[in-house]
């Protein structure tokens, strides 16, 4: 039938209890802060800013921001960042941070205890998958948290523009064996993610279930381990970034110009559809999908 259809039968929008407008930033932890930051260099990312109390970098292209954390001083031996960088955190975007963060914890959610130093912002936060942690951001327009906590680093362009309309598109995680459904019900009852159907992929990496975010601007993958797989790695993680880009090759020819080196084989190659990045610094990889650039 071609007629629209009528109020009785009109289909609500997923619902968007915390008003998640799509990820601030992506932290990583890493002992090797120079070493990850010249990989991020090679994607496009530029530093523009330093933290004012911590070992900490804000990186940035187009719209999106990645913190590279070092900072030791008072972590416990848990939370010490390690050799390898790994993806530490993950913050989102909401109306209102503080009855987000009330919401979450009602529901379930661990709370991240907070221990700003002087003249810092209290961002809330919660327990996120292994070690890593969820936070919650409401300034985010003209007035950002990094006007608070970070000193623009002199002469450098504070809006580096995208490589190849390079853009969020999602986050994979890998999650223990018989983990999926709990984990899904995890991002569905505290944020609203909603379960794609099981045959919807993006790019080239078939396996997982895609959660779609409730703002329609990223999304989760969740991976768990193949059910024969010997050496199987039992840690859940925040495994690795992936990026929206219009034209998977054009971003690939660019970021291969700039010394990115992609994966290749007659298992994973690139295609139309996305690319990988070959895995840097004992496990920091890059996934690129085709996704049309958000609207300005």
């Amino acid at each position: 039938m071609s007629q629209q259809p009528s109020n009785r039968e009109a289909i609500d929008d997923p619902p968007n209890p915390l008003g998640l407008d799509g990820i601030e930033f992506i932290e990583f932890s890493t002992r090797r802060p120079q070493a990850l930051g010249q990989v991020l260099e090679a994607m496009g990312f530029r530093p523009i800013a330093r933290h004012r109390s911590r070992e900490v970098l804000l990186y940035r292209q187009g719209s999106m921001n990645i913190v590279i954390n070092a900072h030791a001083e008072g972590l416990p031996e848990a939370a010490q960042p390690s050799e390898a960088p790994e993806i530490a955190a993950i913050a989102l975007r909401v109306r209102d941070a503080g009855a987000a963060w009330r919401r979450a914890i009602a529901l379930g959610g661990w709370a991240v205890p907070a221990q700003p130093e002087p003249m810092e912002l209290h961002i809330p936060a919660l327990h996120g998958v292994g070690h890593s942690r969820l936070y919650l951001v409401d300034r985010y327009r003209e007035f950002s948290i990094y006007d608070v906590d970070f000193v623009p680093i002199p002469t450098v362009d504070p809006h580096p523009p995208a490589v190849a309309g390079l853009h969020w598109f999602g986050v994979v995680q890998y999650v223990g064996l018989g983990r999926l459904d709990d984990w899904t019900e995890f991002y569905a009852e505290l944020f609203g993610f909603a379960a794609l159907p099981e045959d919807t992929r993006f790019g080239i990496l078939p396996r997982g279930r895609v959660l779609a975010s409730p703002c329609g601007q990223f999304y989760l993958q969740l991976i768990e381990p193949e059910l024969d797989a010997v050496d199987a790695d039992p840690d859940e993680t925040l495994h690795r970034i992936a990026f929206g880009t219009p034209d998977v090759r054009a971003a690939v020819r660019e970021l291969t110009r700039r010394g990115v080196a992609f994966v290749e084989s007659s298992g994973v190659h690139t295609e139309d559809r996305g690319a990988l990045t070959q895995t840097s610094l004992g496990g920091v990889a890059f996934e690129l999908v085709v996704h049309p650039s958000p609207a300005a």
